[in-house]
């Protein structure tokens, strides 16, 4: 199984998910910062060539109103939700993730809703939340720098009260600590959740956003108590990372979906296709949407084929 790669050009932090209604919808970071645009599609490859729908944009002052970076939709209590993370106009960096809603059965029809913030327990930069439910209990997992800490982002676990807000305990999964998480910048971030073979799998990104970008592995037991950092493992070495040969390089930020047989898993993506940038990587457009399988090994481990191109 194959896909035209890139498969959308200039879209980064790519959310793709299949819907009950058997359509795949697209989310991602446009090279502006400046709004929300949805695709939607009956085929993966099909969301290349689908009309971008902007359903929400910037605000002029105050909130909201730069930095609109890695949104996620997800389908929670017969509602549509989009989390994302922006800064503010007089703030631009001053980032915290905020969510809208649509109450449509369709996301690209209706209303989207700003729903505000949410709140977690240190008013710090925060961004890249994403949700998940496991043995009927609802989960928001993110981004957040600590004010006691010298790094710039772990990745945070809490149960949700309801799709906006969570309740404490707030667990930290994973901080910056290992060499290759802390080129440039110590960061983890950009989670996505895998649950299969009786585990919880958690992909998430680091170091600066240039080539040395790349994605690290945790995973849990699927019936222990997740918010016990105790219990989750973390590999020492990344899953998935730069490689020249098949002119892949900084490679993050992914999701996960499943292929239109409704078995196979794919893991999206996204990736340059040269190393050297000129200033500041966030301002080079060229993260290109990419999507590949994601194969098993014989324990049951997801296997990311490192050394092969898309």
């Amino acid at each position: 199984m194959a896909y035209d790669n890139p498969l959308i050009t200039q879209r980064a932090d790519p959310w793709v998910v299949r819907h009950t209604d058997g359509y795949y919808y697209f989310v991602a970071t446009v090279p502006e910062y400046d709004q929300i645009e949805l695709r939607s599609s009956r085929t993966v490859q099909g969301l290349a060539d689908a009309r971008a729908e902007v359903i929400w944009r910037k605000h002029a002052s105050g909130p909201m109103g730069a930095h609109i970076w890695a949104p996620e939709l997800h389908w929670i209590e017969d509602a549509w939700y989009i989390y994302f993370a922006a800064g503010e106009v007089e703030h631009p960096w001053r980032i915290r993730m905020y969510a809208l809603r649509n109450t449509s059965a369709d996301p690209t029809e209706g209303n989207w809703e700003e729903m505000g913030r949410i709140v977690t327990p240190h008013d710090t930069f925060s961004l890249d939340a994403t949700s998940f439910s496991h043995k009927g209990k609802r989960y928001l997992l993110w981004a957040q720098s600590d004010p006691e800490s010298n790094y710039n982002s772990a990745l945070l676990l809490a149960e949700m009260e309801s799709p906006i807000r969570i309740k404490e305990p707030v667990v930290t999964l994973t901080r910056p600590e290992l060499d290759w998480e802390t080129v440039g910048y110590k960061v983890n971030e950009g989670a996505a959740v895998l649950q299969k073979n009786g585990r919880v799998f958690v992909t998430y990104s680091a170091s600066a956003t240039d080539h040395n970008y790349a994605v690290g592995l945790l995973w849990a037991d699927a019936d222990e108590d997740l918010l016990d950092p105790d219990v989750w493992h973390k590999s020492p070495q990344p899953v998935f990372h730069t490689n020249p040969e098949v002119k892949r390089f900084g490679p993050g930020h992914n999701s996960f979906t499943v292929a239109e047989d409704g078995v196979t898993d794919l893991m999206v993506y996204h990736a340059r296709d040269y190393r050297e940038i000129e200033g500041d990587p966030l301002n080079d457009p060229n993260r290109h949407t990419r999507v590949r399988v994601l194969h098993w090994d014989k324990n049951g481990m997801p296997d990311f084929r490192q050394e092969e191109g898309d």
